[in-house]
């Protein structure tokens, strides 16, 4: 098990003052504090976290590049769940389309206002378009009463 984990320690970084594992990548990017205060609910998940989590995100539960929350395939998941709220890149991909397909409604978030957080706290945009999507009418209502933008 030390030896799995130690494995994986070089693929992760950031450091929230109680655990450091930097390699110095580029490529994480973590919701910024101000959208799930926004939203002011708690997710019962996050799939997508780094290894000892990020203090701002309301989630009773998370996973981690550990247990590869995003290969789990999440999105089906959530589909079939069918209550709750997402926030997902816009791609071509035959999760989205499903999701496009069955989701009660989408909140574009456009790129100047959306800013990601960096490994190193700093705020940077992606350049793919983010959305959020949302199951469940009680969920609609939490996306329609953030005001943040127009809820389809």
């Amino acid at each position: 098990m030390i030896l799995w984990w130690l494995a994986l320690s070089d693929r992760l970084d950031m450091d929230f003052g109680h655990d450091l594992i930097d390699n110095g990548t580029s490529d994480d990017y973590y919701t910024p504090p101000w959208l799930f205060k926004a939203l002011n609910v708690e997710f019962d998940m996050d799939v997508c976290v780094p290894a000892g989590g990020v203090p701002w995100i309301p989630a009773k539960q998370s996973l981690s590049i550990i247990e590869d929350g995003l290969m789990t395939p999440w999105i089906d998941k959530f589909i079939t769940h069918g209550n709750g709220i997402c926030l997902i890149a816009c791609s071509r991909s035959g999760s989205f389309h499903r999701l496009w397909e069955l989701a009660d409604a989408f909140m574009g978030l456009p790129l100047p206002l959306i800013k990601f957080v960096t490994a190193e706290g700093k705020s940077k945009g992606i350049f793919m378009p983010v959305i959020l999507a949302a199951m469940g009418d009680d969920n609609v209502q939490i996306m329609r009463d953030s005001k943040m933008s127009r809820v389809r």
